[in-house]
């Protein structure tokens, strides 16, 4: 029953693209975020929608598309560098059966994200994008958060999101990560949305959103998810008119949250401070390490899961007092073929030196741009109020990325690539009604006026 209610959805949901082909890519991006032929025994999984739907998108804009008004961005190029440059280290990766099977979903990303932006050519297309990226995330949160609340989630890697399979967005601390990073988009959605007006009804779903994406860290009990919380209260506060006053809410919910999050939770944040004495934290230090020296030997990188080599030695120290006396207990672990647990590191293996230059100057650059783009419309003209908010939450969003990205390794997760692309489209637009409004065409002159320039 479950497998013809997401076949009926999507049959629909592809219906409308024949009709406004731009909603071809709106079925792409929910495909592509929800992955919605692993919810599904049957039907889905025999059927390649995610082909169709990016076939139908690109078939959509060369044939039906308007081109005059795309414009092709240098971010868009730095993109199909790094997609090349990862073609070139699959063909001599390490391990090259591994190497290829993640080359088959990275690459579509890459391209994707590269792609996109000559399709936002309104707001109303960014707007779109947007709100499906938003609420195809949400159909993962909002199931977490309710069993966050009805169980307190179970502890790290123990909360189910609808599949059990730990990958993408289903992942704990990535579904973490992003459900932060979304909140400041969520938050424009309830002042500057057009496609659902906001009224009490939008904003009453958007505030329980919000609410949801604060719980999921709670539930998948990742220090991730905490980080990033604590990088958004205070990135909020640039804007925020009286500091005083936020920062007296933070504290108030934060006293008041505090007896009410399960042991589970409190238990695994209090190894922040002690990251010596926990495995995870020891283990990804020592997998640092070790990729740093294999990147100086190897300054082109290994190819895609070249991690698989890795062989660590760590040293885990618990501390405990007796009777006023302080114990030190080491403990030596060997571990091999531990995964990156960076992105940074994950570039850096894998890509080496130059693609983890490629990577971190997308990235980069885009935070730039939407500084740009926000001090540009701080004193917006009639009509433009939503774009300078709108630069500003697209760039909280992507530091709580680069935030979360230091603790998991999701350098090509496509999730933030379409994000990017979102970025990327508001830039362009941008640029062209800017062009629109400068261009005035030559008046004739007056005869008179002709005369005396003659005379």
């Amino acid at each position: 029953m479950r497998d013809l209610v997401f076949v009926a959805f999507l049959c629909v949901f592809f219906a409308f693209g024949f009709r406004r082909p731009f909603i071809f890519a709106l079925v792409y991006v929910y495909i592509d975020i929800v992955s919605p032929q692993r919810l599904t025994y049957f039907l889905l999984n025999a059927v390649p929608i995610s082909l169709i739907a990016v076939g139908l998108t690109v078939a959509a804009w060369a044939l039906v598309d308007k081109k005059t008004d795309s414009r092709f961005a240098p971010r868009q190029l730095l993109i199909l560098l790094l997609l090349l440059y990862c073609f070139v280290t699959t063909k001599s990766a390490d391990f090259p059966i591994e190497a290829v099977a993640k080359w088959e979903w990275v690459w579509k990303a890459l391209a994707f994200a590269a792609f996109l932006p000559l399709m936002l050519r309104t707001r109303l297309r960014i707007e779109a994008l947007l709100l499906i990226m938003i609420l195809a995330a949400s159909s993962i949160i909002i199931v977490g958060g309710i069993k966050t609340v009805a169980s307190g989630g179970g502890g790290y890697g123990q909360l189910d999101l609808m599949v059990t399979n730990n990958s993408g967005l289903y992942e704990g601390s990535t579904i973490s990560t992003v459900a932060i990073a979304i909140i400041p988009i969520i938050l424009w959605f309830t002042k500057y949305g057009t496609v659902f007006p906001p009224d009490w009804k939008v904003k009453g779903f958007c505030y329980c959103l919000i609410f949801a994406c604060l719980l999921i860290p709670v539930g998948t009990s990742t220090r991730t998810g905490l980080l990033c919380i604590g990088l958004l209260a205070v990135l909020m506060l640039r804007d925020t008119q009286r500091k005083v006053l936020y920062l007296g809410i933070l504290g108030l919910l934060g006293l008041v949250a505090v007896p009410f999050l399960p042991s589970t939770f409190t238990d695994r944040m209090s190894t922040i401070k002690t990251y010596k004495a926990d495995e995870s934290a020891s283990t990804r230090l020592a997998v640092w390490k070790w990729t740093w020296e294999y990147a100086k030997d190897h300054p082109l990188g290994g190819g895609f899961e070249m991690y698989r080599q890795n062989k660590i030695r760590y040293d885990t120290e618990t501390v405990e007092k007796v009777e006023g006396t302080t114990k030190i207990d080491r403990k030596l672990t060997v571990d091999q073929a531990r995964a990156f647990h960076s992105a940074y590191f994950e570039m850096l293996g894998e890509q080496g030196f130059p693609g983890l230059a490629l990577w971190l100057v997308i990235n980069i650059t885009g935070l730039f741009r939407m500084e740009v783009i926000r001090r540009r419309y701080r004193k917006p003209e009639v009509g433009q109020e939503w774009i300078a908010p709108l630069a500003g939450a697209l760039q909280m969003a992507h530091l709580c990325y680069l935030l979360g990205a230091a603790f998991i390794a999701i350098a090509f997760q496509p999730f933030v690539y379409m994000l990017i692309g979102a970025q990327i489209g508001l830039d362009t637009y941008l640029a062209r009604k800017r062009q629109e409004a400068s261009f005035r065409p030559m008046r004739k002159a007056r005869p008179r006026a002709l005369a005396a320039t003659t005379s």
